[in-house]
């Protein structure tokens, strides 16, 4: 089971301190760390000092660590053209010598395209299938080769397709609850599919879907992985733990209904659960991103039982 660092900078946090999470992430031997793509705060928060660019972060990040992989989830197909997307991505990953993975979403947060001028289309989802056909196909265009691209949203008429990342491949993760069009889209472009913040049944029931529509598309069910987005707050004991779900303005018994919450031993089990239905990886959401004693907790205390 691996596990990954995923934070929600949107809710207040600058660059230097999501550096100093990317650090520990790192030196701790997590496997990742990932960043939400959202331009404005969520809930009774100040989201002060402001919101930091998903991209512009992970290239700082690409510099300043040499192991730990690094990605978004989700970055939102309504904020970029998919022509300087993947060329945004494509140089992270250079920048990083390989370690970048692009989790790409639909989009669905109203008020933070308000907010920033940013253009929220009804025609989402079709939006992002687009431009998953076009970030792919940039990619796999060899070089000396063009590519061209025929859309109902968008048109690419010979792109050189440049640059290129350094991968052979970069991973594209696709989630979500959808019962129909997500599985499909995964089946097609993902290797990897998530499922934030859900129940272990209705985990299984998704992986499920996903299953199936990758075996309708002509693909092994094995060549996705299978992960799950869920909140962590991990205590020595019991008072650790409603300390750190205070600072999160979380309760606890809803932390351990819906997240991951309690003593490591608790943790464990509860990841034990996801892992049985198929789960293969779990990204943990840190909100208090200060907390670095919580990191290096469940570093040594969680990670050595999986």
């Amino acid at each position: 089971m691996d596990l990954r660092i995923f934070t929600e900078p949107q809710q207040g946090a600058a660059y230097d301190t999501l550096l100093s999470v990317a650090k520990a992430t790192e030196d701790l031997g997590f496997d990742a760390f990932f960043r939400s793509d959202h331009y404005l705060k969520m809930g009774s928060v100040d989201g002060y000092p402001g919101p930091t660019d998903a991209w512009i972060t992970l290239a700082g990040l690409a510099r300043e660590t040499s192991r730990i992989r690094l990605g978004t989830l989700m970055s939102s197909a309504t904020f970029r053209l998919p022509g300087v997307l993947a060329i945004q991505v494509a140089q992270v990953d250079a920048m990083s010598g390989g370690r970048v993975e692009l989790g790409l979403g639909a989009g669905w947060f109203a008020e933070e395209h308000t907010a920033y001028g940013i253009p929220f289309p009804q025609a989402k989802f079709p939006r992002l299938e687009e431009q998953l056909e076009i970030v792919t196909g940039l990619w796999e265009t060899p070089v000396g080769k063009t590519f061209s691209f025929e859309g109902t949203h968008y048109r690419l008429e010979d792109s050189p397709a440049l640059p290129k990342p350094a991968q052979r491949k970069v991973p594209v993760l696709i989630g979500g609850m959808g019962k129909e069009r997500t599985p499909r889209l995964a089946a097609r472009y993902a290797d990897e599919f998530n499922v934030p913040f859900a129940s272990v049944e209705d985990t299984a029931a998704q992986f499920g879907r996903v299953r199936r529509a990758v075996e309708d598309a002509g693909r092994t069910p094995e060549d996705l992985v299978y992960s799950n987005a869920l909140v962590v707050c991990v205590g020595k004991d019991e008072a650790e733990v409603a300390r750190r779900a205070d600072a999160i303005g979380r309760d606890v018994d809803d932390l351990r209904r819906n997240g991951l919450a309690g003593s490591p031993g608790e943790v464990v089990e509860a990841i034990g659960r996801f892992a049985e239905v198929g789960s293969q990886r779990i990204y943990l959401q840190v909100l208090d991103l200060d907390d670095l004693d919580h990191l290096e907790l469940i570093a040594s205390r969680v990670m050595p039982q999986l």
